[in-house]
This record gives structure tokens, sequence and C-alpha cells, in this order.
């Protein structure tokens, strides 16, 4: 019986050290803005946002079923992020808010006169961030 409450009242003790080691080795996470593409098809991700002067979007970021990436890989700083995303076949994941677009890798400044600049308008859909530093937005059929 002696032995049982040893062990007790020094396992809070061992514990608490145990995850200080296991903190001390540990990376810190990255925050930021991730996509999940938990379909069955590849998906082209297009991302809008304002950056606090201006509003913008960017893409394209192809993610293979099953698979995560980072669009963002810092501390999110708006509560509001905007996605377009195709798996170019027959799937869509749009919205009602309109930002440019463009073929192959894009920057765009600007949300207005997407064709008369050449590009693509597509309506993304609002992701909701709560203002938290760091979001993962899951696709999923």
């Amino acid at each position: 019986m002696r032995d049982t409450r040893i062990h007790m009242r020094f396992a809070p003790l061992a514990l608490a050290i145990g995850l200080a080691v296991l903190s001390v080795g540990a990376d810190p996470a990255v925050a930021g803005f991730t996509v999940c593409n938990k379909s069955a098809h590849p998906a082209k991700v297009a991302l809008g946002r304002f950056d606090g002067r201006q509003w913008g979007s960017q893409g394209w970021w192809s993610i293979g079923p099953d698979s995560c990436t980072q669009l963002i890989a810092k501390p999110l700083d708006a509560r509001y992020y905007y996605l377009y995303a195709t798996d170019s076949a027959a799937g869509t994941w749009d919205g009602s808010k309109n930002f440019c677009t463009g073929q192959g890798t894009f920057t765009i400044v600007g949300r207005r006169a997407c064709a008369a600049r050449g590009f693509d308008r597509k309506g993304f859909f609002e992701v909701d961030t709560g203002q938290n530093p760091d979001w993962t937005q899951n696709l999923s059929d």
C-alpha cells in the first residue's frame, strides 16, 4: 500500500517532467492557411484576400487527393479569406465573391474588370477563420 502512494504522489511530477522534455525537442507549429483535399480527384486552388491595403488573388496550387498544402505560411492577419477550387472534371468549390484568376501561376492585384485586364472572373467562397492565426479548410466531395 505504501508503494502505491509514493508512485501516485510522484506521478504528476513525472508527467510534468516528461511533457517538458518532449516539448523542448518539438518544432513549433507554423501558423497559416492550409487547404486539405479530401476528395478523390486532384484539385487546383486559388486564394483571394484583402491584405490590409488592397484586394488580390493568387493561385494555382495543385493539391492531390488526401493531401494538404499550406497557402499562407505565417499567422493569419484577417478574419475572412476566399477560395475557389476545381477538380478539372465536374466539380468546383465556388461562391459569390468575385475575384480574378489567371492561367498558370498568378498573383493579381484588384478584383474588378477581370476580363478587361485579360483575366478570368471566378466566384470564390468565403472562409471565416474567426480571427484564428491558423486555419485548415477541407475540400470534400
